[in-house]
């Protein structure tokens, strides 16, 4: 009867190869109290290493939304004053040509 494959979550993973990269655990310590392949590990390391950088992609794409929001928050203080603007005029205009 063949062996289920298990399945790792994402933090499972990431939390095993920062116990390797930090130094508090050998590779072959983390293999032998999870009972991991060390090549399974290793690919797990090298797919880490790899994805580093979109982690930073991230904080990249955040401040760029923030600003879009901040643009725009702007954008709809300058209309909502304006729109004050408009109907204070209309009702100004209603008020003085109203009288005659």
């Amino acid at each position: 009867m063949p062996h289920a494959r298990r399945q790792f979550t994402a933090e499972f993973k990431a939390q095993r190869v920062l116990e390797v990269l930090s130094g508090r655990k050998t590779a072959a310590a983390v293999c032998r109290e999870y009972q991991l392949k060390p090549d399974l590990l290793t690919r797990w390391k090298a797919d880490f290493v790899t994805h580093a950088a979109s982690v930073f992609a991230s904080d990249v794409h955040s401040q760029q939304a923030e600003q879009r929001i901040a643009e725009l928050e702007r954008m709809v203080g300058r209309l909502t004053v304006e729109l004050e603007a408009a109907k204070k005029a209309v009702l100004l205009s209603a008020g003085s040509s109203g009288g005659r």
